[in-house]
């Protein structure tokens, strides 16, 4: 068997380790390992082969020669320099973060109406429902822009414009009507449907969830008992609106009303909380929108309960 290893070509070391992948220089791996091979003393190999601790100072000087400008060492298999990945978590905090912004828009755009729609329209409905044009043509122009954060907030500005004209509606000409509330904010209801699918995927989710929220507290208010008292706040003078408003809001408080208000707190939150880490930012964005409409409820319910008057309704 001995005698079959001597008689065939003497192994080289360059055969196991190519000089490209380990660095070494030609001449370290050139000498012959028949002999190393029949000796099983393993005598030969000592004048063959370099020290461990000489092969290893030579593959970290190539490896010093080969690290980047930083002077951090490049990772490599046995010494042979590999290019650094980029990791993986500053594009996963880039996305995050794009997300997030995207939610805190949206947040911002449900609770603009609050405080700046609801006197607007008060004092002026017309003008109100006309800003609407501006809303919708700078919302086009900027999602026709390559540049995505300005494609997206141009394409949820189209979505709140379908939301500030609902409104602009209702709360301008239609107010004496609760029961017309939903219908009248649900008017681009089809034109929101068919965008799920397209280009004006964003828009078409905000308006949507801004809808759900709607259609949540008016079907609370409804079911409370709220709703009865609504003509009447509205119809009544200033000193005496804010008691009919707080006499309503504390009907909540009943047994039944707080059951109902409960249930429906806790089944817009899991839904918020579901699809707030949905990957599709069109899900994010709308559990943004909810979970707004959600503490501006409260935020209303409480201001009927301790100052009647800085309510919105009034």
């Amino acid at each position: 068997m001995a005698s079959r290893f001597c008689l065939a070509r003497p192994l080289r070391l360059n055969t196991f380790l190519h000089n490209r992948v380990v660095g070494v220089q030609s001449s370290l791996v050139s000498k012959p390992l028949g002999t190393a091979l029949v000796d099983p003393t393993g005598a030969a190999l000592d004048t063959v082969l370099p020290e461990p601790r000489a092969l290893y100072e030579l593959l970290e000087e190539r490896s010093a020669q080969e690290r980047p400008a930083d002077g951090r060492p490049l990772n490599g298999r046995l010494g042979a320099p590999i290019a650094p990945l980029a990791p993986e978590s500053a594009g996963l905090t880039a996305a995050t973060a794009r997300l997030d912004r995207l939610a805190a828009a949206g947040a911002l755009l449900v609770a603009l109406p609050v405080f700046l729609q609801a006197p607007w329209v008060r004092l002026a409905p017309f003008s109100a429902a006309v800003f609407t044009l501006p809303l919708v043509l700078v919302g086009v122009l900027l999602e026709q822009r390559r540049h995505q954060g300005w494609s997206t907030a141009g394409s949820l500005l189209v979505g709140f414009s379908g939301s500030w004209l609902g409104g602009s509606l209702f709360w301008g000409w239609c107010r004496l009507h609760p029961l017309w509330h939903l219908p009248i904010e649900a008017f681009a209801l089809p034109l929101a449907l068919a965008g799920l699918k397209g280009r004006w995927r964003l828009a078409a989710s905000f308006y949507l969830a801004s809808l759900l929220g709607t259609a949540c507290t008016d079907g609370v208010m409804a079911i409370t008992g709220v709703m009865v008292h609504w003509r009447e706040v509205l119809l009544a003078p200033l000193d005496q609106a804010a008691p009919l408003l707080h006499q309503a809001a504390l009907g909540v408080f009943h047994p039944l009303p707080l059951a109902v208000v409960g249930l429906a707190g806790c089944g817009l939150i899991g839904l918020c909380q579901h699809y707030w880490s949905h990957p599709d930012p069109a899900w994010r964005l709308a559990a943004s929108a909810l979970a707004t409409t959600l503490c501006v409820d409260g935020l209303f319910l409480a201001a009927a309960l301790a100052a009647p008057q800085l309510s919105g309704l009034i």
